[in-house]
């Protein structure tokens, strides 16, 4: 048989692609992409510059896929350059997409493009109609909102409320100026907004979750909290994880990915931290490491942990040893680029065995505010959380924050979900949201609109425990024997409700009084914790008891993932079902054993068992995984 005459074409082209193969192996989990900003995309017109930079980078960490932003600032790179940008990774097996960032002067506090002004909107679609033509899929980074207050905008907006004129603004913008020019010039392309973290302040500046997820045709998630003390945000590490589950529910299956940049981390536990919880929300298949440029950042010896002299599931010194790659070449770890490899390379192990997330519940209807992103507070207070855009009429217990009033029907909900024998918790600040709507008529509990400086607590009918620092709460009102305290905190010889309880019809209405600083429930002590998590988070397979900053993350095929946040080791101790057995830690098969522990229902009868606990001791900054194993 005669040879094919293009196969001798195909053999230098296999062994060309060969050799600029990934030198590292591919995570078996997830894929990897990395953004590059157009000030960096621009400089790859020089091939040596784009050599030398993607061979550090792609021998640290392993990265599949390429972003290349088109524009950003009113730099709007060429289309020779993408084009040779392109080539260059598709030679290497890299897939690309291209980025747009819609700043005027990123440095000018976000200078966002005005939406009403004719010449910004005429270079907003022009810009889109560039990126489409280089690329079939396109991700607008953070900043298609608008801060814009110019006297077009002022003209345009009329009588209405900057809110309500941004949200409808910005929608028709992602329709008009964004998608439609995209798909005009290229059919095939798929458009992706990604949003930033601060979803609860997105309306007032025209992020719209309720219209522009159907506009575009995916969905991108910011889960870059970075340090809860030293960014201005002031996000909590849980953060990253509740916002991909939320997103995930706002967009259903279109939720492309997680988006970490590694600034503000006054430690590289914090940056694999972010890393892990947006992989631990199983709801997304691919992550996203801002940027090239930044991924350059030597490897800094101020950015080791203070306990790292102690095994932690972030390993300093693994992420100096030096790297054997595919060709059997020896690298030694140069930047943060690293970091994120040996962060993927720790949680890629565990992600396989992990189900779909299972959590309590709290509903946020479109556009609100209110308890600004408390769920995020108490997933690091060790209650899982996920936030739903629709109230959950089927969930066992739910729980409503000050948001829910944004919903007229919220009443009648909570009345519905009640008498079908449903759970609610409802916080503090919804109490005081809903005093003057009705929440009467379930039972006479009130905000006072007074506060108390608790400095103990009683959970139940064990004694008092003492509290460190002072924590300021609201005082909540009810009326004797109409409902009743589980957990209270005291002041000197008086006391108001911590967790409080309502009887209505065959369901029960909770209150959970949240610190006027939401970072104080950290401060709880930990039987008063373990009292609330054992109440709201009575439906889940497992509950912890542990002290505050440790997070629980449970999923529906039996396993569960501890993480401790706090900079020293923790005792901690999960309770489970009467008919498991112990747990096993998914990653090295050790099996610990549980106790089973009886409590008294009543003071006139005997202890019964109530729940099978396990403990065990948790690293800084560490998690671990574990199965649970039934008789």
């Amino acid at each position: 048989m005669m040879p094919s005459p293009r196969r001798p074409a195909l053999v230098p082209s296999l062994l060309a692609a060969l050799a600029l193969a990934s030198p590292l192996a591919a995570y078996e989990h997830f894929k990897v992409a990395v953004y590059c900003r157009a000030y960096e995309v621009r400089e790859m017109a020089d091939p040596a510059w784009l050599e030398s930079r993607w061979r550090e980078l792609s021998r640290q960490v392993h990265v599949d896929k390429v972003y290349l932003e088109t524009h950003r600032d009113l730099i709007i790179v060429d289309s020779a350059t993408l084009e040779q940008a392109k080539a260059f990774f598709a030679a290497r097996g890299i897939a690309t997409a291209g980025g747009i960032t819609y700043t005027i002067d990123e440095s000018n506090r976000f200078e966002t493009f005005s939406f009403a002004n004719p010449e910004h909107r005429a270079k907003v679609r022009e810009i889109a109609e560039h990126t489409a033509r280089h690329f079939d899929e396109v991700i607008l980074d953070d900043f298609f909102f608008t801060s814009a207050k110019s006297v077009h905008d002022i003209e345009a907006r009329g009588e209405r409320g900057w809110t309500e004129f941004r949200l409808e603004m910005m929608a028709r913008a992602a329709r008009e100026l964004v998608v439609e020019p995209c798909r005009a010039v290229n059919p095939r392309v798929k458009v992706v907004i990604k949003y930033p973290n601060w979803y609860d302040h997105f309306q007032a500046l025209g992020f719209n979750l309720e219209k522009q997820p159907a506009i575009f045709d995916g969905i991108y998630t910011g889960t870059e909290t970075r340090d809860a003390v030293l960014s201005a945000q002031h996000l909590q590490p849980y953060h990253g994880y509740s916002i991909m589950r939320y997103f995930s529910a706002i967009a259903p299956g279109r939720n492309g990915g997680g988006w970490v940049d590694p600034f503000g981390s006054r430690t590289y536990d914090r940056y694999a931290e972010q890393l892990w919880v947006t992989l631990f929300a199983k709801a997304a298949p691919e992550i996203t490491l801002f940027d090239i440029l930044n991924l350059q950042n030597p490897i800094n010896p101020a950015l080791r942990g203070a306990w790292q002299d102690q095994p932690s599931s972030f390993d300093y010194e693994a992420m100096l040893r030096p790297l054997t790659l595919a060709d059997g070449t020896t690298v030694q770890p140069t930047t943060i680029a690293r970091a994120a490899g040996v962060a993927f390379e720790a949680v890629d192990r565990t992600l396989g065995a992990l189900g779909r997330p299972l959590a309590l519940k709290s509903y946020k209807p479109w556009h609100s505010t209110g308890e600004d992103h408390l769920p995020s507070f108490l997933g690091m207070a060790g209650i899982p959380m996920e936030i739903v855009p629709a109230f959950p009429e089927d969930e066992a217990i739910v729980l409503l924050t000050a948001q829910a009033a944004h919903d007229p029907e919220i009443i009648a909900k909570i009345e519905r979900r009640l008498r079908a024998g449903g759970k609610v918790v409802i916080t503090s600040g919804l109490v005081r949201a809903l005093q003057d709507r009705g929440l009467h008529r379930i039972a006479e509990i009130e905000h006072t609109g007074r506060v108390a400086l608790v400095t103990g607590f009683q959970a139940g009918r064990g004694g008092l425990v003492a509290g460190g620092k002072p924590i300021l709460i609201p005082q909540i009102g009810y009326r004797t024997n109409d409902s009743w305290e589980l957990v209270s905190a005291i002041d000197g010889d008086n006391g108001w409700p911590l967790l409080h309880d309502a009887d209505y019809a065959d369901g029960q209405l909770y209150v959970l009084t949240i610190p006027e600083n939401f970072a104080d429930l950290y401060r709880l002590p930990q039987p008063v914790l373990d009292a609330i998590r054992k109440v709201v988070t009575a439906h889940l397979p497992v509950h912890l008891e542990a002290p505050g900053k440790v997070s629980l993350f449970v999923y529906d095929n039996g396993t569960f993932i501890v993480h401790n946040f706090r900079d020293e080791p923790v005792d901690v101790r999960v309770a489970l079902p009467l008919d498991r057995t112990g747990i096993e830690d998914v990653l090295t098969g050790e099996a610990i054993a549980s106790t089973e522990r009886s409590v008294a229902r009543r003071w006139n009868r005997p202890p019964v068992p109530e729940a099978q606990v396990v403990g065990f001791t948790l690293a800084p900054h560490s998690f671990r995984t574990f199965r649970a194993k039934g008789k």
